[in-house]
């Protein structure tokens, strides 16, 4: 490998935080052709993890900077969501056992890498996509060291959980999540309520901020908000909750 092609990829990537990865679309738009990569992959310069995609050999990337090389250099949008997202800025009542779970969150049309489900990121990953609500909104931006990463809002994360109940996450843990969320924007929660077109959501949402007590509650504009008709079971073998119209743990419904 001549000198000049060793200082052009080291000046490419000095622009980039350590342990970033390298996407083949973009290095070829800044300059590094793909029979150039090609060689910087023979001498050990970048080694390939997935198709298309390198890290500098010797260096373990992260998750976070996974997803932030992802997004900034192929226009994606994959985002840490749900209770991932809630565990970030605090809001967690419970350290969980074994590997981390992470959630991320991504829009129906961008499809999941298999590179990136394949990678040891020493996490484990919950890839979601959802129907219900605009996958783009109220998606803020924060920093995991060097990387800059999409976040949900917490508005937007706990909702994010509610759509994997029961099957990914257990009601009573999330109520006692809903109990810490004194400081809920009800501006946020109204345009996602309002938004989301699952009735099983939105009642779960109302019930718990309800049951919770919290003062954002009460500025919420309930009439704007459609939580359909008839009954919804939420869990089997619960306690039906007459207002809200569904079916869920009896240590909920008598929990004070």
């Amino acid at each position: 490998m001549s000198t000049d092609r060793s200082t052009k990829l080291n000046q490419l990537l000095r622009k980039l935080p350590s342990e970033s990865l390298f996407f083949s679309s973009w290095l070829k738009e800044n300059g590094i052709s793909y029979e150039l990569q090609r060689r910087y992959r023979d001498s050990e310069w970048l080694t390939s993890i997935g198709t298309g995609v390198m890290i500098s050999t010797g260096e373990s990337p992260t998750i976070y900077g996974a997803l932030s090389s992802l997004n900034k250099q192929t226009d994606k949008h994959f985002h840490v969501g749900g209770l991932s997202a809630l565990e970030m800025v605090g809001y967690t009542h419970y350290v969980p056992m074994g590997r981390q779970v992470l959630y991320i969150g991504h829009p129906k049309n961008e499809w999941v890498p298999a590179w990136l489900k394949k990678y040891d990121w020493n996490v484990d990953l919950l890839c979601v996509t959802s129907e219900y609500f605009d996958s783009k909104i109220h998606i803020t931006t924060m920093m995991q060291g060097a990387f800059e990463i999409l976040v949900s809002t917490p508005e937007r994360a706990f909702i994010e959980c509610l759509n994997l109940v029961p099957k990914q996450y257990n009601l009573m843990d999330l109520y006692y999540v809903m109990e810490q969320l004194t400081a809920l924007r009800p501006n946020i929660v109204q345009s996602l309520l309002e938004q989301n077109t699952s009735v099983k959501i939105k009642r779960l949402f109302l019930y718990l901020a309800e049951k919770a007590g919290h003062a954002w509650f009460g500025e919420l504009n309930l009439s704007k908000i459609d939580i359909g008709s008839g009954k919804r079971v939420i869990v089997p073998n619960g306690v039906y909750d007459n207002k809200y119209q569904i079916v869920i743990p009896e240590e909920l419904k008598y929990y004070e």
